[in-house]
């Protein structure tokens, strides 16, 4: 009795095993409801299964990688530069300029794709800028947004060390913010799985499974479609456990603080 009334509590607490067991039952409904899903548009696991190994015969592996690639490249570039433009924004010189890249969320990737065909050289460069952009311009609002959460105890502890203003922002900012910037990575690579089907469905040459995913939406293979959706939903959340565990073994203190606060 008190596990279901801590279940529908809010922020209740509950142990491992209820958690497991949970997630468990859940996944069972969830099953059960597609697999007994009134709607003939649906397709069944079984004809999802059949189309990944239809898919499978078709290339799906080598499209795959040419997706993984894409997207590893993008996600590292875009953390670099945003990174480096999230830090160089506690500068009041370059502050309005950062601002404004992140009000660039804003725009369309229709219209931007004119201008970053003009200026690339090739079909790899082009998709690779698109993607570096979409997620650039969030990580770089997230960014922003943890460096001013940062307590000003923080800023009159460096202080009071008698440290320079450019290492205030090395152990302030950097250093002391760097678990959070973790999260916020995990949170834009999703924005980047998202974003690459959109991409690679615009520009064909190296293919990628956003290219056979347009080509499969456009004869309305339905089970095809899921099939592919769903590998890109596995390759998301097993991509976030990866940056997850990075987390954990980078900053294990920010565990530590979790679980203190628990």
């Amino acid at each position: 009795m008190h596990v279901a009334k801590r279940m529908i509590t809010p922020n209740g607490k509950l142990d491992k095993r209820t958690v497991s067991a949970m997630i468990m039952v859940e996944i069972a409904i969830f099953a059960a409801v597609w697999v007994t899903s009134p709607f003939v548009f649906l397709p069944k696991p079984q004809d999802v299964l059949s189309a990944m190994g239809d898919l499978w015969q078709q290339g799906l592996a080598l499209e795959l990688i040419t997706s993984l690639t894409l997207n590893f490249q993008a996600l590292l570039v875009a953390s670099l530069l945003s990174l480096v433009m999230a830090y160089l924004g506690t500068v009041p010189l370059f502050r309005p300029a950062i601002q404004m890249i992140g009000k660039l969320r804003f725009l369309s990737m229709v219209g931007l794709t004119f201008f970053f065909t003009l200026m690339t050289n090739s079909g790899h460069q082009l998709k690779l800028s698109l993607l570096v952009f979409s997620v650039s311009v969030f990580f770089v609002t997230g960014m922003v947004d943890v460096i001013n959460s940062v307590p000003k105890e923080k800023y009159d502890l460096c202080r009071v060390l008698h440290m320079g203003p450019w290492r205030t922002l090395y152990e302030a900012v950097i250093l002391g913010q760097f678990d959070k910037a973790f999260d916020v990575l995990r949170q834009n690579a999703a924005i980047g799985w998202m974003m690459l089907s959109m991409i690679e469905g615009m520009s064909r040459s190296e293919g990628g499974i956003g290219a056979m995913l347009m080509t499969q939406n456009k004869y309305f293979h339905l089970s095809e479609i899921m099939a592919i959706q769903i590998i890109i939903l596995v390759l998301g959340l097993l991509q976030d456990f990866v940056l997850g565990w990075l987390k954990s073994l980078v900053c294990p203190y920010a565990n530590l603080v979790l679980e203190n606060n628990k």
